[in-house]
C-alpha cells in the first residue's frame, strides 16, 4: 500500500514537472551546444537566439554531423544548393559542401537564411514554414489564399514555437533577450 502511495505520488510529481516545464527540465531534455555560435549569429542577424537555438533543434538535436534522406546537412540542415547561393550573398567564393559540417558556417547560413525569410514573409510562422516546406510551396500557397498547405509543415511551425518557448525559459539568461 506504502509503494503503491508513493509510486502516485511520484506519477503526480512527474506530471506536473512535465506540464509545466521548468527551466532545469528543459535543461535536462533540451540540450543547448555551440551557445557562442548561436547568440553570435542570432545577434548578427537580428534573430531571436532561442528561435535559432529552436530551429537548430527541430532540425537535427545539435548534431552538427546531421545527413537528412534529402541530402540538407549540418546543424540546420541546409540543403547544398540553397547553402551555395546563400554563400554567394554573404561574400563567400569557394563554397564546398563538407563547409556545411562545420557549426560556425552552418549556423551563419542558417541565422542569413532564416532572417531573409522573416523580411521576405513578414511574420515568423511563415518564415519558418517557409524554412521547412521551401518558398517556392510557401509562394504558391499565399497566391492561392490558402494557409499552410502540408500538414508535416504545420506540425514544424507549432513544434519549433514550442521549442522556442522552452529554450526562453530554460536557457534565457544565457541565450540573451531577442532583438528590438
Amino acid at each position: 500500500m506504502v509503494f503503491v502511495l508513493v509510486l502516485g505520488v511520484a506519477a503526480v510529481g512527474f506530471a506536473y514537472v512535465r506540464t509545466s516545464d521548468p527551466g532545469w527540465w528543459v535543461r535536462l531534455w533540451y540540450p543547448l551546444k555551440y551557445g557562442s555560435i548561436v547568440r553570435g549569429h542570432a545577434h548578427n542577424y537580428r534573430l531571436d537566439p532561442a528561435l535559432l537555438a529552436a530551429v537548430i533543434y527541430q532540425e537535427s538535436k545539435f548534431r552538427s554531423n546531421a545527413l537528412s534522406d534529402s541530402g540538407a546537412v549540418g546543424l540546420m540542415q541546409l540543403l547544398p544548393d540553397t547553402a551555395k547561393g546563400i554563400a554567394v550573398h554573404t561574400g563567400g567564393t569557394r563554397f564546398r559542401v563538407a563547409d556545411l559540417y562545420d557549426p560556425e558556417i552552418n549556423v551563419r547560413y542558417g541565422a542569413w537564411y532564416l532572417r531573409h525569410l522573416l523580411d521576405k514573409y513578414g511574420d515568423e510562422k511563415t518564415a519558418l514554414a517557409a524554412y521547412n516546406a521551401g518558398q517556392q510551396n510557401v509562394d504558391q500557397w499565399r497566391r492561392a489564399g490558402r494557409g499552410i498547405a502540408f500538414s508535416e509543415t504545420r506540425h514544424y511551425v507549432k513544434r519549433v514555437e514550442h521549442l522556442k518557448t522552452l529554450y526562453r525559459r530554460g536557457y534565457g539568461k544565457e541565450l540573451g533577450a531577442p532583438p528590438l
